[in-house]
């Protein structure tokens, strides 16, 4: 992460701009502060309010003294010392201290363990932790995207496709779960492992998603969260080489990545696939994703899966020259492939483009119709706005009008919610 300027007490900075500051960075490291103090007190949800502390602490500070030259460290460090004081307070702390080691004395990380199959990488303990069986696959995934990915209630709302008081309800159960069970802050090892790895897989493609297209606020992007998940994603592959659907999903979000600075112009906004200027996709992260495919093809066994199945469609996009070159037939046979394997309304929206690129807007616009009475995509901002598109190329400009008013009107992120305003006015 780029370091913000430090800035004089009384300075040019002020206390507008420190706020400001303050509220970045902690988006931005709040996952690994809540996974490093998780660490020492070994229970997330204390970790989670010691985090919180030291964001007052430096909402206190940061307006008076400046922005310090690390403010990751900073924020870290300050949150380390809470913990530290609680469990000076709560337990004998000599005691404490030889059981947790270096972790009380000091802000660095501890030494890497003997054990090769063993991962010194706090964050990825937290995915697992909170990924525990005890918790329902639902209450999983939202509790590790408020966690690891610093997103709000609202937003995981938004993701699930759900009221947002039922993804506060499963994160607050979810925390007292796992304290209530004493479930240990680790890696898993052997048959546990695997029947975590789906939730970890699913939490990892949501954190990806959720920088990879915002669903709320100002900015279309952003970029921390997708280098979490990628980063993340890679380190799994390390530790579970035999197990293709990691690769799968490494693949997926490695060729995602890659048009990551083409996805938007000049000030931000939103450029749309065939709009973009594909010699800004980056090469290596596209030959990193053919690697990774090509392992996930290597180690199965059977069938893909689902991340298998979204990488080849991925590649797809990747290795055209042009939008127009794409495979787009190959493209809507991998999304009957993956509607078959993990049906969805999303999958099936998605199959919907590929097959209106394939055979043309009208057999398109049977299946989106097909969908309109789905429960989940009731108040869901792509389904009227795919629809959109197939009604402008069918010529039915003012329904397409129609329907992109309404896109607009659903969608939570500002700079989408400006394009689909534009698109509306374009078809006037």
């Amino acid at each position: 992460m780029e370091q913000q300027p430090t800035a004089a007490p009384g300075g040019t900075s002020g206390p507008g701009r420190a706020t400001e500051a303050i509220e970045t960075v902690f988006r931005l490291e709040s996952p690994r502060v809540i996974a490093g103090v998780a660490r020492i007190v070994r229970d997330v949800g204390i970790a989670e309010e010691l985090a919180q502390d030291a964001l007052v602490a430096a909402l206190e500070q940061w307006p008076r003294d400046g922005v310090p030259d690390n403010p990751g460290a900073w924020l870290m460090a300050t949150a380390r010392n809470r913990a530290v004081d609680l469990i000076r307070r709560r337990e004998n702390y000599a005691r404490k201290l030889a059981e947790i080691g270096r972790d009380l004395s000091t802000a660095a990380p501890p030494e890497e363990p003997a054990d090769p199959d063993d991962i010194d990488d706090d964050l990825l303990r937290l995915v697992f932790t909170a990924c525990h069986p005890v918790l329902s696959a639902e209450a999983r995934t939202a509790l590790t995207l408020r966690l690891l990915g610093g997103l709000t209630t609202a937003e995981i709302a938004r993701a699930f496709l759900v009221p947002e008081p039922t993804v506060a309800q499963r994160i607050v159960r979810a925390k007292r779960t796992l304290a209530a069970k004493n479930v240990a802050f680790e890696v898993p090892y052997g048959p546990e492992r695997a029947a975590r790895l789906g939730s970890v897989l699913d939490v990892i493609y949501l954190i990806f998603n959720e920088g990879y297209a915002a669903t709320a606020g100002d900015d279309w992007l952003r970029p921390a969260l997708c280098e979490d998940a990628l980063r993340l994603a890679r380190v799994l592959c390390a530790l579970m080489p035999k197990e293709p659907e990691v690769h799968g999903l490494t693949a997926l979000l490695e060729f995602q990545a890659s048009r990551t600075a083409a996805r938007t112009g000049p000030g931000g906004e939103p450029v749309l696939l065939k709009d973009q200027n594909r010699r800004r996709w980056n090469r290596m992260l596209i030959a990193r994703g053919v690697t990774a495919l090509g392992r996930a093809d290597a180690t199965a066994a059977g069938a893909p899966g689902p991340y298998v199945l979204q990488a080849a469609i991925a590649a797809c996009h990747a290795l055209a020259y042009s939008y127009e070159e794409t495979d787009w037939q190959r493209i809507a046979t991998l999304y009957a492939l993956l509607a078959a394997r993990a049906p969805s309304p999303v999958v099936e929206l998605n199959r919907a483009v590929a097959v209106s690129m394939a055979e043309g807007p009208a057999p398109a616009l049977d299946i989106v119709d097909a969908l309109a009475a789905e429960p989940a995509l009731r108040d869901y901002h792509l389904l009227p706005s795919v629809r959109g598109d197939l009604l402008l190329r069918l010529g039915r400009t003012a329904e397409a009008r129609a329907e992109f008013t309404r896109a607009a009107s659903l969608a939570g992120n500002e700079r989408e919610r400006d394009l689909l305003t534009r698109r509306a006015e374009e078809c006037g």
